[in-house]
């Protein structure tokens, strides 16, 4: 059986037996301790409470409508009501928070409670092993994730008495892998910051600033950014208005963000009349039915770039995690 050095600089040079060996093993304890832990429950319990407050709100405005609107099912994830905001919008400042207390101290913990290196004596690869991990976290963020939409297709269901039609189903569902790439994004950054940082509370405090900073400080450093890469027009700043080259600079810096490809994908899949995600010239809209909805094909062919740019950053951030956790030495 393949046995682990526990020096990360004298990994075996032919080693025997596949490297994913127990990764089932590793995914199936953690997402038990996960779903039993008091910390999950707390989280899950955050998530649960306000976002029955918020869709109680969205409830009350799809209700008081005429009934023609074809996509009501779709408002309960889009209304708002002050001083609550968005389904959507609340499980997006939310979902980080779920996914960093599920990742902070996967690896570091390991080592506080000096586990690791009897863990990697085992016949058990580092590559299970952290392999195994993320997929314990993503599963529980996507068991947590169904839930939720569950409860608002059953709640919508029972007050509304109208059922969903079959494009309003795709387009939440489509909502719902949307949710499950962002959080992926948030627990590979946890998690790299957990193999890169020894002590939990440090991992947690890395993770937790650079949430704000995205979430918080980045929408308002990119115009600013933008502005000093491409500056604008004399004449239409004059005017109090951009540049082209100038929006452009501010839309793909903002596009750095997790949180701005996620808001941006959102409000394509679940508001249907969306029919751009950046400037829109007049010509362009010329024979354009304004205020119709854009056929299901054409709104995810409008969040294809930002639905790969979520799953780029999973496979980047886990494979940065990935290398760094090869690369180090644990000691017994």
């Amino acid at each position: 059986m393949p046995r682990e050095s526990s020096h990360g600089s004298s990994h075996a040079s032919s080693r025997s037996g596949s490297p994913w060996q127990g990764m089932g093993v590793v995914a199936v304890k953690e997402l038990s301790d996960h779903l039993s832990s008091a910390r999950m429950r707390v989280l899950e319990w955050l998530v649960v409470l306000t976002a029955a407050a918020s869709l109680y709100g969205a409830l009350r405005q799809a209700g008081a409508g005429d009934g023609s609107d074809p996509f009501v099912f779709l408002r309960l994830f889009t209304n708002a009501q002050a001083p609550l905001p968005s389904f959507a919008a609340l499980l997006g400042f939310l979902i980080p928070l779920v996914a960093i207390g599920l990742g902070f101290d996967a690896i570091n913990g390991e080592y506080g409670r000096r586990t690791l290196s009897r863990i990697l004596s085992q016949p058990l690869y580092r590559d299970a092993l952290l392999c195994g991990k993320f997929l314990a976290g993503l599963a529980t963020l996507a068991i947590c994730l169904l839930a939720l939409w569950l409860l608002v297709v059953g709640l919508g269901l029972l007050l509304l008495g109208v059922p969903p039609g079959g494009e309003e189903v795709a387009r939440s569902l489509v909502f719902l892998l949307l949710a499950l790439a962002y959080a992926g994004v948030w627990l590979a950054i946890a998690m790299l910051c957990s193999i890169l940082f020894r002590s939990a509370a440090t991992s947690a405090l890395v993770t937790l600033g650079l949430w704000l900073f995205f979430a918080l400080l980045w929408p308002m450093l990119a115009p600013a950014l933008a502005q000093a890469i491409a500056p604008p027009d004399p004449v239409m700043a004059a005017f109090g208005q951009p540049s082209l080259e100038t929006l452009q600079w501010e839309q793909w810096l903002g596009r750095l963000s997790p949180a701005q490809l996620f808001n941006e994908a959102v409000i394509a899949v679940l508001s249907p009349s969306t029919r751009a995600l950046g400037p829109v010239f007049l010509s362009q809209l010329e024979g354009a039915l304004v205020g119709s909805p854009l056929p299901f094909g054409q709104s995810l062919a409008l969040i294809w770039p930002q639905a790969t740019g979520l799953l780029a950053g999973v496979i980047l951030l886990f494979a940065l995690g990935y290398v760094a956790f090869q690369r180090q030495e644990v000691r017994a």
